[in-house]
């Protein structure tokens, strides 16, 4: 596997700074942006409907596990980090290079069918989204599919960038339809940093809704994106800080907004409504509160969705290129990277268009992505054993306490993702009603 095209770096306009705090704030906007995307985005279609089932069955309950997922999002993806300035070159180029080409062939190829089918479930809450709106889908969903292409083909990394990072941003909206809803402040503080248990107790129920907030807010796929995010920035060891800063505030905001579509669940409970999905919910809440929230909520799913859509095609192209040696980055016109390009368009098109399918088996694809995602773990465990080779990172590799956090993480999480794949294909394996000692 080979490199066809050297990119050097483009030239920035120089910007004389006499303040050492403007220097570091601008060092710090020049390196923001993968860190960001890859958290936010991760509050896809798929969270904004785990986290808001979760807020309209136990209330508040469980906003104390979604603030224990703060540190875990962040050290995952800070060895991305390192890993991605060390290297140069994405996780699956590195997967290859370090242990074969069978254990890159099965990640590649568990990577592409994964995203594929998490595609689908992103234009999946798009219809469901539009048609609560009163857009036909069959005209809006071609329309967001184009868009999708059309952010990616600019020849300019930093343009997708900036498009991006404003989509992220637009997700704050969720603090906005949070504090409408008016939740109970002490209620809240109290939720959120004391773990308590819901009325009902430990059941079957409840121990798979919070290995599904867990599934959700780590996902394989961001492993893809941001190393290779990074590589296409083209960052440097000095800019690790800075990096670290970008995957931090990211990871922070999306914990946060995660809180807020709990708070959103929760005002539909309080309010006596029965839970089906995410829309639905935006339709009940807005019967009291208004047009306005219905509305914004309803277009927060589609904004999740398309952060969801570009980030996680983006991690199919990068991938695939990287392995076939392709030319593969967004500073490139769509003349010069066209395998690159095809591979991305090709991942939006025949997910929309399956969406579009009239009684598309949608159910069946959600279910397979939740066993897939935790076939994909073993993803988590070669970034680990990478960020231990020194001949790579040098000073940069793992510190035993490093190690003894990652690993910690690691273990868990497969263990959770082995038990929601179980349930999922034996569905009578725990029985829901029960509770458990």
């Amino acid at each position: 596997m080979t490199d066809t095209v050297d990119l050097q770096p483009v030239p920035a306009r120089a910007i004389v700074v006499k303040s050492k705090w403007a220097h570091s704030l601008l060092t710090f906007l020049a390196v923001f942006g993968p860190g960001l995307i890859v958290m936010v985005a991760d509050n896809d279609a798929g969270a904004v409907s785990t986290y808001t089932q979760a807020g309209a069955q136990y209330g508040t309950s469980l906003l104390w596990v979604v603030m224990l997922l703060l540190p875990v999002t962040y050290f995952i993806q800070e060895m991305v980090v390192r890993l991605g300035i060390a290297t140069g070159k994405g996780h699956a180029a590195m997967i290859y290079q370090r242990f074969g080409r069978w254990w890159g062939l099965f990640s590649l190829a568990d990577l592409e069918l994964v995203n594929f089918l998490t595609l689908v479930t992103e234009f999946a809450a798009i219809d469901l989204a539009l048609t609560k709106l009163g857009v036909d889908p069959r005209v809006g969903i071609p329309v967001v599919a184009v868009g999708l292409f059309l952010i990616a083909i600019t020849g300019s990394y930093r343009r997708w960038e900036r498009i991006v990072v404003f989509l992220c941003f637009l997700d704050l909206s969720w603090f906005a339809i949070a504090w409408k809803l008016h939740p109970a402040a002490g209620e809240v503080l109290r939720a959120t940093f004391v773990p308590s248990m819901p009325s009902g107790g430990l059941t079957a129920d409840l121990v798979f809704l919070v290995i599904a907030v867990v599934g959700t807010t780590v996902a394989p796929w961001q492993l893809f994106f941001q190393q290779s995010c990074i590589a296409d920035k083209r960052l440097r060891f000095s800019d690790i800080p800075w990096a670290r800063l970008d995957t931090f505030v990211g990871a922070f905001i999306t914990i946060t907004v995660a809180g807020c579509m709990m708070l959103a669940g929760n005002a539909s409970r309080v309010h006596g409504f029965h839970f089906t999905d995410p829309a639905q919910m935006a339709v009940d809440l807005g019967t009291f509160a208004g047009p306005l929230l219905r509305n914004t909520i309803l277009l927060m799913m589609i904004n999740a969705a398309v952060l969801g859509a570009t980030t996680i095609s983006l991690s199919s192209a990068w991938a695939y290129g990287e392995v076939k040696g392709w030319p593969h980055s967004l500073q490139l016109p769509l003349s010069k990277a066209g395998g690159f390009y095809a591979v991305y368009l090709g991942c939006v098109g025949l997910a929309a268009a399956l969406v579009l399918i009239p009684r598309a088996p949608l159910q069946l694809i959600i279910l397979s992505v939740q066993v897939l995602a935790g076939i994909m773990l073993p993803s988590i465990i070669f970034l680990q054993l990478l960020l231990n080779d020194k001949e790579l990172l040098g000073e940069h590799a793992n510190k035993p306490w490093n190690n003894a956090v990652n690993w910690t993480i690691i273990i868990i999480l497969f263990a959770l993702s082995l038990i929601l794949a179980a349930q999922v294909t034996a569905p009578n394996l725990f029985p829901a009603g029960s509770g458990i000692n």
